[in-house]
């Protein structure tokens, strides 16, 4: 059982290190994420409006093709009805340059909607470019930072986390998935000791029966206030002096 709580012990003090070369990093990481989130819904945005006003070019093209064809046969209907020979064919020729004439002026009122939108997609892409490449200059300045202080650390850190894979093997699991949530829970203190008959996790007394318990070192106990694992201060002791 000594070992069981030494192991455990020996785990979290690993982690307090680790935990440590985490806060050196600050807010860097959160920061870093946010401004890669906005800069990826800017753009999302931008590739969104370039879709669109692509798609409005194409149509106003179309548009103008099929205007351009329908004048030619305007010009056609009209050079005719001067070779009309009864008032079947020119009222059939004047129903097809009205047919037209509309035709027209439909696909004319739209390209000018279209290009009013054309226009409006472009000065909302122009908008928020600048605020686009500002913080593409944020994120490259933050993420530099980030670099910097996870390079100073880099030995440290990659020797701290063999040394945690090794300790974590010799954990059985049961213990492990305990010591995980209640890390999780509390903010990275899952095993905790006893000092002046306080728990150090939230420096609430600890009974006196229970204080004799967890000094007995016989099986696992947790604070009655805060429900961290305890163990007794001559195996925090002992631990700390190989680690």
């Amino acid at each position: 059982m000594i070992n069981r709580l030494s192991t455990l012990y020996e785990l979290q003090l690993i982690d307090d290190e680790l935990d440590t070369l985490q806060e050196l990093r600050g807010d860097l990481p959160l920061e870093v994420n946010d401004l890669n989130f906005q800069i990826q819904s800017i753009k999302e945005s931008i590739e969104e409006k370039e879709k669109e006003k692509n798609e409005a070019l194409k149509t106003i093209k179309s548009n103008e093709n099929e205007i351009e064809r329908l004048n030619t046969g305007l010009k056609k209907f009209k050079s005719q009805l001067y070779q009309v020979r009864n008032n079947k064919e020119y009222d059939a020729l004047t129903k097809e340059i009205d047919h037209s004439e509309e035709k027209i002026a439909a696909f004319q009122l739209e390209n000018e909607e279209l290009e009013n939108k054309v226009q409006s997609l472009k000065s909302e892409i122009e908008e928020v470019s600048p605020q686009l490449e500002e913080l593409l200059e944020e994120v490259k300045v933050k993420e530099e930072e980030l670099k910097t202080i996870i390079k100073a650390n880099e030995r440290e850190e990659t020797k701290l986390r063999a040394k945690r894979e090794t300790v974590a093997e010799k954990v059985r699991k049961a213990d492990y998935n305990t010591y995980t949530r209640i890390r999780k829970a509390l903010g990275g203190r899952a095993v905790v000791t006893i000092n002046r008959g306080a728990c150090t996790g939230c420096h609430n007394v600890v009974p006196p029966q229970r204080q004799i318990e967890v000094r007995g070192n016989k099986r696992l106990f947790t604070c009655e206030s805060c429900g961290r694992l305890l163990v007794s201060p001559n195996i925090a002791a002992e631990v700390k002096t190989t680690v």
